[in-house]
């Protein structure tokens, strides 16, 4: 499993940011990203399904990689 984040369809919300800091971020446009330097097995960290589903357009998915 995996985890995606559409830029194209993102909004800039910021609620995977503040649900897994850890994990994912915004750039300097407030659009999200995933960190670089993120948990090696970030899909099962416990507030990354959170972060996916508080994406309000749905942004962030897990994946099935």
């Amino acid at each position: 499993m995996g985890i995606r984040v559409d830029r194209e369809r993102c909004v800039g919300a910021g609620m995977c940011a503040l649900t897994a800091p850890d994990v994912f971020t915004q750039d300097d446009d407030g659009f999200s990203e995933m960190l670089p330097d993120r948990p090696a097995v970030t899909e099962n960290h416990p507030l990354v399904r959170e972060a996916a589903r508080a994406c309000p357009v749905g942004a962030v998915a897990l994946t099935d990689d």
